[in-house]
């Protein structure tokens, strides 16, 4: 071999070393969303498309939910590494679960405040939460506004109240219908779809538990202990990187739908981007987000909720919200400083 061809043959070989030692260093990472591929789907799915989770060095595929209480489970056994999921449906998991040897742990709030809320038409006669005393009301068994309904009751002195349980897809139908005279549901959700089956937005009653004194925290980006304990510096990867995509989002909500469109084909662009920025307004840019700072959680807070779902829920055990709970990972809070002014 000669001089010429030895050169090129170390060359090739180490650039093929760092090569490997480039794609030893990529993490996988599944990731496992509360619900369908909808407008806020956009938080996640944007940073996956600008290649921001690769660009730390993140393999991370996201898949769709079937509600919070699904993720919890998943992250817990396994399947999933991290995910997105109700932190009330991840304290009951804990409380219920006391002897699991994988209860996933939040990292990361991304719905500062509950997106659940009480909806009535308004030809119903329903005006405020007295008037739901005694009504029926209509809500899958594992949706979270009906499981925190008792902190809602107890908060507005409500009584009374006749449950009816569904599939998901016929809540607003029933409603509509006049099967129920109320439902529960995540605001951004249940209001988009009555319009879909005909319903103004101005002939719905919509009662936010923010507002009538539930202070719960919504949907929060949940780790495997696993993970968090054998490769900490990739959920702060992770972290960093669905923060930059993010604040993206939260500049041009509707560009970041083309990035839910592409993975969902059939999705309705104008509605979901109505969605994305329902979301945005209600529980993502909330006044108490911007008190608290995206993405953190104030302690008195989570103490409080730790407290009322232990109630509401009837759970096993009380619940210890600092287990829940690890914030050591978040990014910087100049990095965090992303919501825009109101």
């Amino acid at each position: 071999m000669n001089k010429r061809s030895f050169l090129t043959c170390t060359a090739m070989a180490v650039a093929a070393l760092a090569s490997s030692a480039v794609y030893a260093q990529t993490t996988p990472i599944k990731f496992q969303l509360d619900w369908r591929f909808e407008g806020p789907s956009a938080l996640f799915l944007t940073p996956a498309a600008k290649g921001y989770f690769k660009d730390v060095k993140l393999d991370v595929s996201i898949d769709a939910g079937n509600g919070s209480g699904g993720t919890v489970t998943r992250v817990a056994s396994g399947a999933y590494d991290m995910g997105l999921a109700d932190l009330a449906a991840l304290m009951e998991f804990h409380a219920n679960n006391p002897d699991a040897p994988n209860k996933p742990i939040a990292v990361m709030m991304v719905y500062n405040d509950t997106p659940a809320s009480v909806m009535a038409l308004k030809k119903s006669g329903i005006k405020t939460p007295a008037d739901l005393s005694g009504k029926k009301l209509g809500a899958p068994v594992f949706d979270a506004g009906r499981r925190a309904f008792p902190i809602f009751a107890k908060a507005n002195a409500v009584s009374g109240v006749q449950w009816t349980a569904m599939d998901p897809p016929l809540r607003e139908t029933m409603l509509v219908r006049g099967d129920v005279d109320a439902i529960t549901g995540f605001t951004f959700t249940s209001l988009l779809n009555l319009e879909a089956r005909g319903v103004k937005a101005e002939d719905v009653v919509v009662m936010p538990y923010p507002d009538f004194g539930v202070k719960l925290y919504g949907n929060a980006i949940i780790v495997s202990p696993k993970l968090l304990k054998e490769n900490p510096a990739a959920v702060k990867a992770f972290l960093l990187a669905f923060t930059k995509g993010t604040k993206e989002v939260l500049a041009n909500p509707a560009a970041a739908i083309a990035d839910v469109k592409a993975r969902d084909g059939i999705i309705n662009v104008d509605l979901e981007t109505r969605r994305l920025k329902l979301a945005i307004d209600t529980v993502i840019n909330s006044p108490n987000a911007r008190a608290e700072g995206f993405g953190q959680v104030s302690a008195p807070r989570m103490a409080l909720m730790a407290s009322q779902v232990s109630d509401a829920f009837n759970t096993k055990t009380r619940i210890n919200a600092d287990t829940v709970w690890n914030g050591s990972l978040l990014p910087s809070k100049a990095e965090l400083a992303i919501l825009p002014k109101r």
